[in-house]
């Protein structure tokens, strides 16, 4: 097969190994820069370009997004979309999964356990929305917030409003807020679950060496491996199919009234699952890819 990974490079961890497996396996790679490509649009003939060149023949993509390039990267999957290639995120489901609001929205249709989540422009009514969450403290957060940053922890109403008018200034559509509940009892700790063909492949506890209460590995949180209980895997597979994302990794945390999901993350990295389980998890992306490009409705294809 001859497949694209979308991605910021080829020195991403992430994208170095998911080329090497697949290149391994027998398969043509090539790491495209999703930024420097074009789409031209016209009428029955969807053309990707990539610094000027035409993008022919691919069976399959794999797209490795990143959180500030949404809405461009989304652009250029929906393109290789319309050729009728493989992807192993639709640009629709990475779209929903980094919409916060959207996502909780999702996954509370599905019936996924979730924390409690107010969303409000008004700051004037934040004691009566934070009571109904259970009181101080809260947690703040920016809906397009990644890698822990984006999220404040509020201990009381005047910080609260403080952080808010904060955000506000910095966003001046406050559609983008959210105000969640604070989980004492899992403050500082996670679990990242990586979920391939709506199957665990890994599971990872994420710690915080100090006293932040965000476990993010990105603000200095440690990972080891944990087993999950029948109850958190099968809240973690229906939190993947709530955002149509057949591989993604899904953040988790345990509390009193069982398994709470955090956030659906469509490129998640193969990094700290990789080497803390030591599971070849590149591998059995490649291995979905090989099952699932097979079973793509084909089209005629440019170049192909």
């Amino acid at each position: 097969m001859k497949i694209a990974i979308l991605s910021n490079g080829p020195g991403n961890y992430s994208t170095k190994r998911l080329k090497e497996e697949a290149e391994n396996r027998g398969h043509e790679v090539d790491v495209i820069k999703y930024k420097n490509c074009s789409a031209a649009i016209e009428q029955s003939n969807p053309v990707v370009r990539h610094k000027g060149d035409i993008l022919r023949g691919y069976d399959a993509i794999i797209p490795r997004i990143a959180s500030s390039m949404t809405r461009y990267g989304t652009a250029i999957v929906r393109q290789f979309e319309m050729q009728g290639v493989y992807t192993t995120a639709s640009s629709l489901a990475i779209v929903r999964s980094r919409d916060k609001l959207r996502a909780i929205q999702l996954m509370s249709r599905a019936g996924v356990g979730i924390p409690k989540t107010v969303f409000t422009r008004s700051i004037n009514d934040i004691e009566e929305q934070i009571d109904g969450m259970g009181g101080y403290p809260v947690i703040i957060k920016l809906a397009r917030g990644t890698h822990g940053n984006g999220v404040v922890l509020a201990e009381t109403k005047k910080a609260a409003k403080s952080v808010m008018q904060a955000f506000y200034v910095m966003d001046d559509d406050g559609t983008n807020i959210l105000l969640q509940e604070f989980v004492k009892e899992s403050a500082g700790q996670d679990i990242r679950s990586l979920v391939i063909g709506g199957k665990v492949v890994a599971s990872i506890k994420r710690q915080s060496l100090d006293d932040d209460f965000r476990s993010n590995t990105h603000q200095g949180g440690e990972g080891s491996p944990v087993r999950l209980t029948d109850e958190e895997r099968k809240a973690v597979q229906k939190a993947a199919k709530a955002m149509g994302l057949s591989i993604c990794g899904v953040d988790m945390m345990r509390s009193d009234r069982g398994p709470l999901i955090l956030e659906v993350n469509s490129s998640a990295s193969l990094k700290t699952p990789e080497l803390v389980t030591g599971r070849n998890i590149a591998s059995k992306v490649i291995e979905h890819v090989e099952q699932n490009a097979k079973k793509q409705p084909r089209r005629d294809r440019i170049g192909a």
